[in-house]
């Protein structure tokens, strides 16, 4: 593992971790569905980020397969070196390929939390985000059942995905916000959560840095991570990729990255 942190170090809920994260969305197979196609160099591409790269913060969800990638992280890092950090996700239901829908039922984000618990094989999620706000169901109810679960220790901490300014501020009414994660890269670069977690002292956790390798295919994701890392110290970003290269071409454009 490297003594220097990609990226550097940021605390997210209550951990001193590499402010360059590894997102496991690619690590699925097509559609973000199914197994992976080489379901080997998917085990690698994690061992790697960790032991090799010393990446220490792990970003997945329930809904990547589905459940796929939390069986990867399990298979590939169990038992978890104490410093990294594993954060899933829960709250979007799967309908096949492609397919995405929120889905904040009470009775189905506890049921999400306790299977994610068995297939991580933890006793408590660390950090936990709401995947996204069901339209559907209030707000309030959405959140009173990931506070629940804090309480009786399922979960460690609590984090918002895809949400605005208001919203964390309305959340942060009930519960410690510990980490909001939205999409934030080159491109989409307008989000006024930024700030705000900014004032509030809250990580803000950019997903598709990259723009899916969008942004990266041009002159590589020196460019794209630096925007990002340079707009706040309180911003990580958590890419993704399923080759064992692009994770080697990231660490190394990240600063204090090193092969």
């Amino acid at each position: 593992m490297t003594s220097v942190l990609p990226g550097g170090t940021i605390t997210i809920a209550g951990k001193s971790v590499s402010r360059l994260g590894f997102g496991t969305m690619r690590l699925t197979g097509p559609g973000i569905w199914g197994e992976p196609a080489d379901r080997e160099t998917a085990l690698s591409v994690l061992r790697q980020a960790v032991h090799t790269y010393g990446i220490s913060h792990i970003d997945t969800a329930d809904a990547y397969g589905p459940h796929t990638a939390e069986q990867l992280i399990r298979d590939a890092l169990y038992p978890y070196p104490e410093h990294v950090l594993i954060a899933t996700k829960v709250g979007l239901v799967r309908p096949g390929p492609v397919q995405w829908m929120p889905l904040g039922n009470p009775y189905y984000l506890r049921a999400c939390v306790e299977a994610s618990l068995r297939r991580l094989q933890v006793e408590r999620l660390e950090l936990c985000y709401l995947h996204r706000i069901d339209p559907e169901v209030a707000l309030d109810d959405q959140i009173a059942v990931l506070k629940a679960l804090q309480d009786e220790g399922k979960i460690g901490h609590i984090g918002l995905s895809k949400v605005t300014p208001e919203v964390i501020r309305l959340a942060g009414k009930t519960l410690t916000v510990a980490a909001v994660q939205n999409v934030f890269n080159t491109t989409d670069r307008f989000d006024d959560a930024v700030e705000v977690c900014g004032e509030l002292g809250i990580p803000y956790i950019a997903y598709r840095p990259l723009d899916a390798g969008v942004l990266a295919r041009t002159n590589g994701p020196a460019v794209p991570l630096h925007w990002l890392l340079d707009r706040g110290s309180h911003i990580a970003p958590i890419p993704s990729t399923s080759q064992p290269s692009h994770l080697a071409e990231i660490v190394a454009a990240a600063p204090g990255g090193s092969l």
